[in-house]
């Protein structure tokens, strides 16, 4: 039976690492960035740069002064967003696999065979694991980093599906990593895996 696992994480909490791990030991398929590639495929007026570009951000310049109603006229966001949607639906029609990010918990929602997962941690705690990530970065320029990130994540979430970013009710298993750490949130999505 097919199994989808999305994976929505703060910044600097190890979902991409817990993502890729689960998907090494199911031996499915996994999608983080290389998402992004698929989905400016997905969409004929989008380069791969405007994709990197806005990946799981909301444009500034987001405004009621552009028409709704005109495709080409919309933020490039929109654009993205439902290039996303598109790539996402078509990877899970299509095989079992882990997906990180994207707000592909919300995308997949309808799905059953899907378990959706949080990452979470301390905020200290990420900035110590990223330190020892990104050696060269200064702790203020790493916390002010992690800090933009969530605020990015959070404003897309909530502009893309009117939800609240990091709700625990939109989730089927939410997993503290500065306190688990990484190996047992890794054995906790296992295990639920096996369940879908």
């Amino acid at each position: 039976m097919k199994k989808i696992i999305t994976i929505s994480r703060q910044f600097g909490a190890g979902g991409g690492e817990i993502g890729r791990r689960t998907a090494e030991a199911l031996g499915i398929a996994f999608y983080d960035k290389d998402l992004i590639l698929q989905t400016a495929k997905a969409s004929a007026g989008l380069s791969p740069a405007e994709v990197r570009r806005w990946d799981e951000k909301v444009p500034a310049d987001f405004g009621f002064t552009q028409s709704l109603f005109d495709f080409y006229n919309r933020p490039l966001g929109d654009k993205l967003w439902e290039a996303q949607v598109k790539a996402i639906r078509e990877i899970a029609d299509r095989e079992s696999c882990v997906i990180v990010g994207r707000n592909a918990d919300y995308i997949l929602r309808e799905f059953d065979h899907c378990l959706r997962v949080f990452v979470h941690a301390d905020f200290e705690w990420r900035a110590e694991r990223m330190s020892h990530k990104m050696p060269d970065a200064t702790p203020e320029k790493l916390r002010a980093d992690i800090k933009s990130a969530d605020k990015a994540r959070k404003n897309y979430c909530t502009h893309f599906t009117g939800r609240r970013y990091a709700d625990a009710t939109n989730y089927d298993l939410t997993l503290c990593t500065s306190k688990l750490g990484i190996d047992a949130a890794l054995d906790q999505v296992l295990r639920a895996a096996e369940h879908i």
